[in-house]
C-alpha cells in the first residue's frame, strides 16, 4: 500500500498527463476545424460531366457532384493539407516536448498502468479526442478531392498516430509512462469514426462531450478541487472529471429513414462519474502536509439519457455557419436528462449541461 504522499504524487502526475493530452487535442481540433471547414468552396467548373479535358489537363469530379478539379488543382490541395497536418501535429508535439517534458528526467521506455483511475473517465476522454480529430482530419483530406474512403482511413489513422506520438513522450519521461489503456482508447475512438463511415458513409452516432462547473460546498473539498483541477473554468473543463459527461448521440432519422422525425433529432446516452478526489482513491496530503482520508465519499459512476441535436443536419447555405455547426457537434446540447448512478440513485434534470 503506497503512502498518501505517494498516492498524491502518482495521482497528480497521471492527471497532469491526461490534462496535457486533452489540451493538445482541443488545440488540434479547433485548428483543423477552422481550416477544413473555413476554406473557400472547391473551384467549380460549369461543365457537369464526370470527366473531361481543359487545355489538355484531365479534370476529376469531386464527391460525384458538379465540382471538379484539374489534376494540378488536386495535387496542390494535397500538398496544402499535408503541410497543415505536418505543421499542426508536428508543431504541437514540439511545443509539448519543450513546455512539459524538458523539466523532468528522461528515461528509457517504460509503462504505467492507469486503467483503473478516475472511473475510466480519462480514457473515455482520450477516445473522444481521437474520434473528433479523425473526423475533422478526414474532412480536410476529402477537401483535396481524394476518395471518401481514402480520406476516412488517412484521417482516422493519422489521429491514432498523433496521439501515439504523445504517448511515446510520456513513455520516456520519469514522471509518466506509456499507458496501454490510453492506446486502446485512442484506437477505439478513431475506430468508431472509421467504422461508421465505411459502413454507413455518415456518423449516425456522434461522440460528444459536456461540462458543468461543479460547486464543492465543503471547504476541504473545494481546496482539494482547486489544487487538483485548477480554479479557472477552462482548467476545470479539461481536468474535473466530476463535472464531465461523455455521450453517444444517435440520430433517429438515420436509423429510421422512413419516419417523419426531424432530421436533426438525436437521443444521447451519457457516462459520467462523481465523488473522485484522487486517481484511485480519496486520500491525499493537503497544503499543510496533513494526510486526508475521505474514503467516506462514494466514488460513483453515472449513466444519463437525454435528447440531443445533430447540428450538421440543420440545412444552411452559409459556410461560416456550417463551420460553427461542425464544431458544435462535438459537444452535447444542454437538454432535460435522467441520471442513474451506480448506487441506485435516480435523478431528473430539467436542463443538464
Amino acid at each position: 500500500m503506497r503512502s498518501p504522499a505517494l498516492l498524491l504524487s502518482s495521482s497528480l502526475a497521471s492527471h497532469t498527463s491526461s490534462f496535457r493530452t486533452k489540451f493538445s487535442i482541443l488545440l488540434i481540433f479547433i485548428f483543423t476545424s477552422y481550416f477544413s471547414f473555413g476554406q473557400s468552396e472547391p473551384i467549380a467548373i460549369s461543365d457537369t460531366s464526370k470527366e473531361f479535358h481543359t487545355a489538355g489537363h484531365p479534370v476529376q469530379n469531386l464527391k460525384g457532384g458538379g465540382e471538379i478539379f484539374t489534376s494540378e488543382q488536386r495535387t496542390k490541395r494535397i500538398y496544402i493539407i499535408a503541410g497543415v497536418h505536418t505543421a499542426g501535429y508536428g508543431g504541437s508535439l514540439l511545443l509539448l516536448n519543450n513546455a512539459w517534458y524538458k523539466g523532468y528526467e528522461r528515461t528509457s521506455f517504460h509503462t504505467f498502468n492507469d486503467s483503473k483511475e478516475w472511473r475510466q473517465m480519462d480514457k473515455i476522454g482520450h477516445a473522444w479526442g481521437a474520434y473528433n480529430i479523425g473526423k475533422v482530419s478526414s474532412a480536410m483530406w476529402e477537401w483535396t478531392g481524394i476518395s471518401h474512403k481514402k480520406a476516412v482511413v488517412i484521417g482516422g489513422i493519422g489521429s491514432i498516430a498523433y496521439l501515439t506520438a504523445i504517448e511515446f513522450l510520456d513513455a520516456h519521461s520519469a514522471k509518466w509512462g506509456w499507458s496501454w489503456s490510453d492506446i486502446a482508447a485512442n484506437i477505439g475512438g478513431s475506430g468508431l469514426f472509421i467504422g461508421q463511415e465505411l459502413l454507413w458513409k455518415e456518423q449516425r452516432i456522434q461522440y460528444k462531450f459536456s461540462f458543468h462547473k461543479k460547486k464543492y460546498d465543503d471547504p476541504m473539498l473545494e481546496q482539494r478541487a482547486d489544487n487538483l483541477f485548477g480554479k479557472t473554468w477552462y482548467e476545470r473543463m479539461l481536468k474535473d472529471y466530476n463535472a464531465q459527461t461523455y455521450w453517444f448521440s444517435g440520430n433517429l432519422r438515420s436509423f429510421l429513414p422512413g419516419s417523419k422525425l426531424p432530421a436533426w433529432l438525436n437521443v444521447a446516452v451519457g457516462y459520467g462519474a462523481d465523488g473522485m478526489y484522487g486517481g484511485f482513491e480519496n486520500k491525499w496530503v493537503d497544503v499543510s502536509g496533513n494526510n486526508i482520508d475521505r474514503s467516506d465519499i462514494p466514488r460513483k459512476r453515472q449513466f444519463y439519457l437525454a435528447p440531443d441535436i445533430d447540428f450538421t443536419k440543420i440545412k444552411t447555405n452559409k459556410r461560416w455557419l456550417k463551420t460553427v455547426f461542425t464544431f458544435m457537434n462535438a459537444f452535447k446540447c444542454p437538454a432535460p436528462a435522467v441520471m442513474l448512478d451506480s448506487k441506485g440513485k435516480l435523478k431528473a434534470y430539467p436542463l443538464y449541461f
